[in-house]
């Protein structure tokens, strides 16, 4: 693939937003080779992650936390996607994070995706929608979701996705917990599962029956097989859960891996209520809506914004 990275329209930067996701419903179905085998309904929000790119002749990345700064998957998309076309080009990438990150919120996913996809702008690549998810395999199993956004159903390890038509517009509440950072947190959670939580993948059907029929989600039956675990290893995770419903939250329910909760409210009114009694207690909480696919991947909205 050498002379893959003449320069596209003489764009020479950009930036884009990397929004988070939530698993409206999350079900692992076993274990095969190793990997734990999920069925999964995820919803991407705009609460986003904002990354600038801008031509280098090195892959070098600054974040406004720089404890993220060391093996951040944004470097490594760089590279991987530098090397894999054999691409001569580097980039100077600035990170502002915004999602609360090791919290269930994808994240760190959301920021390689988004760097697959402005990279192969800036630096004039031109591969094929298919081949960036193919990377983005190799990256973590949430980052092909993020090459999508809007609604998806995402299946085996991750790797096979599916959009989804849009759901109805929803308005999300994120609680993050002032909990304990846990290093390598998503595969301690997989490691506290057993056989007793896998399921058949019921729930995901469930939910796939009514979106397709054209109803609403019914939030109270949103399932995430983490819940037991997480609220086992965050003996405080119940406490956060009954203040926000003591704040008019309904239908709480974990985040991904957590420890982030989320409840969806139909209005934004009643959802900025919510938002404002958990801010005027100190807890970090977040407004969100949201998104819907577009076509190629990514949602709708700021992703694809050029300077």
């Amino acid at each position: 693939m050498e002379g893959l990275c003449s320069l596209c329209a003489g764009i020479s930067m950009l930036s884009v937003s990397a929004p988070a996701k939530i698993n409206l419903v999350l079900e692992v179905l076993g274990k095969q080779d190793g990997y734990h085998l999920i069925s999964s309904i995820v919803q991407s929000v705009d609460l986003s992650d904002d990354l600038h790119f801008e031509l280098a002749e090195e892959v070098c990345l600054t974040c406004d936390q720089p404890s993220l700064e060391h093996d951040n998957l944004v470097t490594r998309a760089a590279n991987l996607l530098r090397d894999s076309t054999r691409c001569s080009l580097g980039a100077r990438i600035e990170l502002r994070k915004r999602i609360p990150w090791s919290a269930g919120l994808g994240g760190g996913s959301s920021d390689a995706a988004a760097t697959l996809l402005a990279l192969n702008r800036l630096w004039g690549l031109g591969l094929p929608f298919s081949g960036l998810v193919g990377l983005a395999d190799r990256l973590g199993s949430d980052v092909p979701f993020f090459m999508y956004g809007g609604a998806a159903l995402v299946e085996g390890r991750g790797e096979q996705v599916t959009p989804l038509p849009a759901l109805a517009p929803t308005w999300f509440i994120l609680l993050v917990p002032r909990l304990p950072r846990i290093e390598e947190k998503t595969k301690r959670m997989y490691g506290k599962l057993d056989a007793t939580d896998f399921t058949d993948g019921r729930y995901v059907q469930q939910a796939l029956s009514s979106l397709r029929q054209g109803r609403m989600l019914d939030y109270d039956q949103v399932f995430n097989v983490f819940e037991r675990a997480a609220f086992d290893l965050w003996s405080d995770l119940g406490r956060y859960r009954d203040i926000m419903i003591s704040a008019g939250a309904t239908a709480v329910h974990l985040a991904g891996s957590g420890p982030c909760l989320f409840a969806p409210c139909s209005t934004e009114a009643r959802a900025d209520e919510v938002c404002s009694d958990l801010r005027n207690q100190g807890i970090e909480c977040y407004l969100t809506r949201s998104l819907t696919g577009a076509a190629g991947g990514r949602s709708s909205g700021p992703q694809h914004g050029v300077i």
